[in-house]
């Protein structure tokens, strides 16, 4: 009997263990490897100066988070010419305080902000499988599937209060300026897709031609979204949401984006194209991840500082 199992105990065994150590390195390690990035994006008129731009997204904050909060403040340092939240600030309806106290520092800066899905309601243990077939079958977050039933509801509003007190600009299907020293910029934001809240009717008609730049905001990226922003005329789009796949395999890359958009594009800098229109879109692959899920693979949180050039 020893002879006949010997072999196979010892590859399940190996097995076991190999998938123990990588469960341990995504918990323990990777998911609070956090990682700045920097990207320069050539979308400026010409004889505009360069602007940086740091783009903060899916913090996914849950108390005693400290290491993350520390990062968050230390990134004050970079001195950006102004900060863009793209949203899913929370993951523990108790964790309002620690977010500000996190982005405290950042606040100093001029800054615009959209929520994502996990602002305005607590998460919910699920099945990681299920974003797989979720995507097999064309069903994402409100887009498709049934509505949720029993939310917890986030205290928002704590966070709106405290950006707006600021004077961070909130782009929830509206509009919005910045006028900095070196350029006066327009952004038009959406709420989040992923819930259904996005409005475009109300914000569509291009750019706003009497600012010197304009950039479009979401939370999720659905290609709804990326469509009409791209149709409208703006060159930039920023967003969030896709953890850029959370759990990656290497050399490989991500299995899910968590919305329509293709994984090849589940992170960084690529492009959206509409008819004879190219807009370039930046998706953040975020900070953080949903407390039920604290791991990531071969995606290390993440948060960008973009230096905005002329155009080539």
């Amino acid at each position: 009997m020893r002879a006949r199992y010997g072999i196979p105990l010892k590859i399940t065994a190996g097995l076991t263990a190999t998938a123990a150590a990588g469960i341990v390195y995504a918990a323990g390690f990777e998911a609070r490897s956090f990682r700045l990035r920097r990207v320069t994006v050539p979308v400026l008129p010409p004889g505009m100066a360069d602007l940086r731009v740091l783009q903060v997204s899916d913090i996914h904050m849950v108390r005693g988070q400290n290491k993350k909060r520390a990062w968050l403040q230390s990134l004050a340092g970079l001195r950006p010419d102004f900060v863009v939240n793209t949203g899913d600030n929370l993951s523990d309806p108790e964790a309002v305080p620690e977010v500000l106290d996190a982005l405290g520092p950042l606040m100093e800066f001029p800054g615009v902000y959209v929520f994502g899905s996990n602002d305005y309601y607590g998460p919910r243990l699920r099945n990681p499988a299920l974003y797989l077939l979720e995507r097999m079958q064309g069903k994402h977050g409100l887009n498709g599937n049934k509505p949720v039933v029993g939310a917890v509801h986030n205290p928002w509003e704590g966070l709106r209060d405290a950006f707006d007190a600021a004077g961070w600009v909130n782009l929830g299907n509206t509009r919005g300026r910045l006028k900095l020293p070196q350029a006066d910029l327009a952004f038009t934001g959406l709420d989040d897709p992923h819930i259904k809240r996005d409005r475009y009717e109300r914000v569509a008609g291009g750019p706003d031609t009497s600012a010197d730049f304009s950039v479009g905001v979401v939370h999720a990226p659905y290609l709804r979204a990326l469509d009409a922003f791209t149709a409208d005329g703006y060159e930039l789009m920023l967003a969030g949401h896709t953890h850029g796949g959370q759990l990656c395999i290497p050399f490989y890359g991500a299995l899910v984006t968590n919305c329509d958009l293709d994984t090849d594009r589940v992170k960084g800098l690529s492009s959206h194209t509409v008819g004879d229109r190219t807009s370039y879109l930046h998706v953040s692959a975020g900070c953080g991840t949903s407390r039920y899920t604290p791991v990531r693979f071969a995606c290390p949180p993440e948060v960008t500082l973009l230096t905005l050039t002329t155009r080539r």
